[in-house]
Formats: C-alpha cells, sequence, structure tokens
C-alpha cells in the first residue's frame, strides 16, 4: 500500500449490516470503508458512518475522532461520553455499549484487535 489522502467527508462508504439484535429502536444503517489494514489484519483504519437509531455494540480497542453528528455512548459500568464533530474518544475492548445517534455520525478511527 502506498501513501495517500483522502476527504473524509466525500469518500464513498460501502453498507454494512447490522445485526438486528443489535438494533434497539430506530431503523439505524451503517456504511463504512477500510483505508487500510496491517499485514496481520489486527490493525484497521477507516471511515464509519451511522444513521439515527439506537443500538448495542462489544467495542474492540478503538480511538475515533468524529467529523459529523452527534450520539451519545453509554458504557455499560462506565461513563456515558457525548460526541460531535471534532471530538476524539477512546473505547476499550470488551466495553458495552449503547450508541444513541441523535444526527447520522461519520468517524475516522483506529481500530487494534485481539
Amino acid at each position: 500500500m502506498t501513501s495517500f489522502a483522502l476527504h473524509i467527508p466525500d469518500a464513498d462508504l460501502e453498507p454494512e449490516p447490522l445485526d438486528p439484535s443489535q438494533i434497539v429502536s430506530g431503523t439505524p444503517e451503517v456504511t463504512g470503508k477500510v483505508l487500510s489494514e496491517s499485514p496481520d489484519g489486527r490493525q484497521l483504519r477507516g471511515i464509519w458512518q451511522i444513521t439515527p437509531g439506537v443500538v448495542t455494540d462489544v467495542e474492540a480497542d478503538e480511538m475515533f475522532v468524529v467529523l459529523s453528528g452527534r450520539a451519545t455512548i453509554e458504557i455499560e459500568d462506565g461513563p456515558t461520553l457525548d460526541v460531535g464533530p471534532g471530538d476524539c474518544a477512546v473505547l476499550r475492548e470488551g466495553d458495552r455499549t449503547t450508541w444513541t445517534v441523535h444526527e447520522t455520525l461519520r468517524k475516522a478511527y483506529a481500530i487494534t484487535l485481539p
């Protein structure tokens, strides 16, 4: 892979269907694009977007920056994070989260898989 630059707000994303068991309310839709992956597949960098609704997830070790939109992320037995444009957040592997997406949220992320 070579070095590159990408204007994230205009990047085309691919559908990433949610498991219906993750949807708590609404009809959220997820799209994304992996921009780079380490040879062992453990390090991922990319773009992810979700439309309004409420979903649950079990997180990987991730740092992300919100580019647009707003969400509240409730971490079971942890803090509640309100995130919007310009915010950086860190989620830890195994965090059980509930995402309440208020406005379509687009983020750039770096994930480390176990």
